[in-house]
Protein backbone atom coordinates (compact mmCIF):
# COMPACT_ATOMS: atom_id res chain seq x y z
CA UNK A 1 0.00 0.00 0.00
CA UNK A 2 1.00 3.61 -0.49
CA UNK A 3 0.89 5.30 2.92
CA UNK A 4 1.42 8.97 3.72
CA UNK A 5 2.82 9.51 7.22
CA UNK A 6 2.40 13.09 8.42
CA UNK A 7 4.76 14.06 11.21
CA UNK A 8 7.30 11.52 10.00
CA UNK A 9 10.26 13.38 11.53
CA UNK A 10 8.88 13.11 15.08
CA UNK A 11 9.58 10.34 17.56
CA UNK A 12 6.38 8.39 16.90
CA UNK A 13 6.07 9.33 13.23
CA UNK A 14 9.56 8.14 12.42
CA UNK A 15 8.89 4.79 14.13
CA UNK A 16 5.57 4.40 12.31
CA UNK A 17 7.16 5.14 8.93
CA UNK A 18 9.92 2.61 9.61
CA UNK A 19 7.45 -0.06 10.77
CA UNK A 20 5.27 0.33 7.70
CA UNK A 21 8.27 0.33 5.35
CA UNK A 22 9.56 -2.89 6.93
CA UNK A 23 6.21 -4.49 6.13
CA UNK A 24 6.62 -3.63 2.46
CA UNK A 25 4.46 -0.54 2.21
CA UNK A 26 5.49 2.43 0.11
CA UNK A 27 5.83 5.20 2.67
CA UNK A 28 5.70 8.89 1.84
CA UNK A 29 7.18 10.81 4.75
CA UNK A 30 5.71 14.28 5.21
CA UNK A 31 6.26 16.97 7.83
CA UNK A 32 7.14 20.62 8.25
CA UNK A 33 10.82 19.61 7.99
CA UNK A 34 10.93 16.85 5.36
CA UNK A 35 11.26 17.01 1.59
CA UNK A 36 7.50 16.43 1.29
CA UNK A 37 6.23 19.41 3.26
CA UNK A 38 2.95 19.78 5.09
CA UNK A 39 1.82 21.84 8.06
CA UNK A 40 -1.47 20.59 9.51
CA UNK A 41 -2.13 24.05 10.97
CA UNK A 42 -2.44 25.23 7.38
CA UNK A 43 -5.18 23.32 5.57
CA UNK A 44 -3.99 24.65 2.22
CA UNK A 45 -0.76 22.67 2.63
CA UNK A 46 -2.76 19.54 3.48
CA UNK A 47 -4.80 19.95 0.30
CA UNK A 48 -1.63 20.57 -1.69
CA UNK A 49 -0.08 17.38 -0.29
CA UNK A 50 -2.94 15.27 -1.59
CA UNK A 51 -3.17 17.11 -4.89
CA UNK A 52 0.49 16.25 -5.47
CA UNK A 53 0.32 12.65 -4.29
CA UNK A 54 -2.04 10.27 -6.09
CA UNK A 55 -3.27 6.72 -5.47
CA UNK A 56 -2.97 6.89 -1.68
CA UNK A 57 -4.19 3.87 0.26
CA UNK A 58 -3.72 5.21 3.76
CA UNK A 59 -2.87 8.35 5.71
CA UNK A 60 -1.38 8.45 9.20
CA UNK A 61 -1.08 11.67 11.19
CA UNK A 62 1.37 11.73 14.08
CA UNK A 63 1.54 15.52 14.11
CA UNK A 64 0.21 18.14 16.48
CA UNK A 65 1.17 19.93 19.66
CA UNK A 66 -0.72 21.45 22.56
CA UNK A 67 -0.21 23.77 25.49
CA UNK A 68 1.10 22.42 28.78
CA UNK A 69 1.11 23.84 32.29
CA UNK A 70 -1.07 24.58 35.31
CA UNK A 71 -4.60 25.57 34.37
CA UNK A 72 -4.25 28.96 36.02
CA UNK A 73 -1.22 29.68 33.82
CA UNK A 74 -2.69 28.53 30.50
CA UNK A 75 -3.54 31.51 28.32
CA UNK A 76 -6.07 32.00 25.55
CA UNK A 77 -3.17 31.56 23.14
CA UNK A 78 -2.24 28.22 24.74
CA UNK A 79 -5.75 26.90 24.22
CA UNK A 80 -6.01 28.41 20.74
CA UNK A 81 -2.78 26.68 19.71
CA UNK A 82 -3.96 23.36 21.13
CA UNK A 83 -7.28 23.56 19.32
CA UNK A 84 -5.77 24.83 16.06
CA UNK A 85 -2.80 22.47 15.92
CA UNK A 86 -3.44 19.06 17.43
CA UNK A 87 -7.24 19.04 17.27
CA UNK A 88 -8.36 20.93 14.16
CA UNK A 89 -5.11 20.20 12.33
CA UNK A 90 -5.84 16.49 12.48
CA UNK A 91 -9.59 16.93 11.99
CA UNK A 92 -8.80 18.75 8.77
CA UNK A 93 -6.44 15.96 7.70
CA UNK A 94 -9.43 13.61 7.96
CA UNK A 95 -11.76 16.04 6.20
CA UNK A 96 -9.40 16.38 3.24
CA UNK A 97 -8.05 12.82 3.10
CA UNK A 98 -11.43 11.07 3.22
CA UNK A 99 -12.09 12.16 -0.36
CA UNK A 100 -8.54 11.50 -1.57
CA UNK A 101 -7.67 8.00 -0.38
CA UNK A 102 -8.64 5.02 -2.50
CA UNK A 103 -11.84 3.08 -1.92
CA UNK A 104 -11.36 1.01 1.23
CA UNK A 105 -8.50 3.22 2.36
CA UNK A 106 -7.78 4.33 5.90
CA UNK A 107 -6.99 7.45 7.87
CA UNK A 108 -5.38 7.36 11.31
CA UNK A 109 -4.86 10.28 13.67
CA UNK A 110 -3.19 10.52 17.08
CA UNK A 111 -4.60 11.36 20.51
CA UNK A 112 -2.89 10.20 23.70
CA UNK A 113 -3.21 8.70 27.16
CA UNK A 114 -4.00 12.07 28.74
CA UNK A 115 -7.50 11.87 27.25
CA UNK A 116 -8.43 9.26 29.84
CA UNK A 117 -5.65 9.59 32.42
CA UNK A 118 -5.13 13.33 32.89
CA UNK A 119 -2.54 14.78 35.19
CA UNK A 120 -1.77 18.20 36.59
CA UNK A 121 -0.74 20.47 33.76
CA UNK A 122 -2.55 18.50 31.06
CA UNK A 123 -5.83 20.44 30.79
CA UNK A 124 -5.22 21.67 27.23
CA UNK A 125 -3.72 18.39 26.03
CA UNK A 126 -6.47 16.30 27.64
CA UNK A 127 -9.07 18.54 26.01
CA UNK A 128 -7.81 18.06 22.48
CA UNK A 129 -7.01 14.35 22.89
CA UNK A 130 -10.52 13.62 24.14
CA UNK A 131 -11.97 15.81 21.38
CA UNK A 132 -10.12 13.82 18.72
CA UNK A 133 -11.40 10.55 20.10
CA UNK A 134 -15.00 11.80 20.09
CA UNK A 135 -14.58 13.14 16.57
CA UNK A 136 -13.24 9.84 15.22
CA UNK A 137 -16.05 7.81 16.79
CA UNK A 138 -18.59 10.05 15.07
CA UNK A 139 -16.71 10.48 11.79
CA UNK A 140 -16.39 6.72 11.44
CA UNK A 141 -20.17 6.55 11.09
CA UNK A 142 -20.09 8.83 8.05
CA UNK A 143 -17.20 7.47 6.03
CA UNK A 144 -18.05 6.48 2.46
CA UNK A 145 -16.50 4.17 -0.15
CA UNK A 146 -15.36 1.80 2.59
CA UNK A 147 -12.89 4.36 3.93
CA UNK A 148 -11.99 3.86 7.60
CA UNK A 149 -10.91 6.40 10.21
CA UNK A 150 -9.35 5.57 13.58
CA UNK A 151 -7.32 7.22 16.30
CA UNK A 152 -4.30 5.74 18.07
CA UNK A 153 -3.82 6.66 21.73
CA UNK A 154 -0.15 6.29 22.68
CA UNK A 155 0.92 6.10 26.31
CA UNK A 156 4.00 8.00 27.46
CA UNK A 157 6.81 7.18 25.03
CA UNK A 158 10.16 6.07 26.45
CA UNK A 159 12.18 8.24 24.10
CA UNK A 160 10.16 11.31 25.02
CA UNK A 161 10.50 10.65 28.74
CA UNK A 162 14.24 10.16 28.27
CA UNK A 163 14.57 13.49 26.46
CA UNK A 164 12.68 15.17 29.32
CA UNK A 165 14.99 13.48 31.84
CA UNK A 166 12.01 11.70 33.40
CA UNK A 167 11.60 8.10 34.57
CA UNK A 168 11.13 6.09 31.39
CA UNK A 169 10.33 2.80 33.11
CA UNK A 170 6.57 3.32 32.72
CA UNK A 171 6.86 4.36 29.07
CA UNK A 172 6.50 2.37 25.86
CA UNK A 173 9.17 2.42 23.16
CA UNK A 174 8.19 4.24 19.97
CA UNK A 175 8.73 1.05 17.96
CA UNK A 176 6.11 -0.68 20.12
CA UNK A 177 3.71 2.25 19.85
CA UNK A 178 4.03 1.95 16.06
CA UNK A 179 2.39 -1.49 16.16
CA UNK A 180 -1.00 0.12 16.84
CA UNK A 181 -0.63 2.29 13.74
CA UNK A 182 0.23 -0.76 11.64
CA UNK A 183 -2.97 -2.38 12.91
CA UNK A 184 -4.94 0.76 12.04
CA UNK A 185 -3.59 0.72 8.47
CA UNK A 186 -3.75 -3.02 7.81
CA UNK A 187 -6.75 -3.99 9.96
CA UNK A 188 -10.50 -3.53 9.65
CA UNK A 189 -11.32 -1.18 12.51
CA UNK A 190 -13.36 1.93 11.88
CA UNK A 191 -14.29 4.71 14.27
CA UNK A 192 -12.37 3.28 17.18
CA UNK A 193 -9.66 4.30 19.62
CA UNK A 194 -6.67 1.96 19.44
CA UNK A 195 -4.74 2.04 22.71
CA UNK A 196 -1.13 1.43 21.72
CA UNK A 197 -0.29 -0.45 24.92
CA UNK A 198 -2.63 -3.26 23.86
CA UNK A 199 -0.58 -4.16 20.81
CA UNK A 200 2.72 -4.94 22.54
Amino acid sequence: MKVVVIGATGTIGKAVAEALAKRGHEVIRASRKSAVRVDIENTATVKALFEGTKDIDAVVSCAGGAGWGPLENLTDDDFALSLRYKLMGQVNVVRVAKDQVKNGGSITVTSGILAIKPMQGSAAVSLVNAGLEGFVRAAGLEMKRGVRVNVVSPPWVKETLRSMKMDESHGLAAADVAKAYVEAVEGHNNGVVLEASRFV
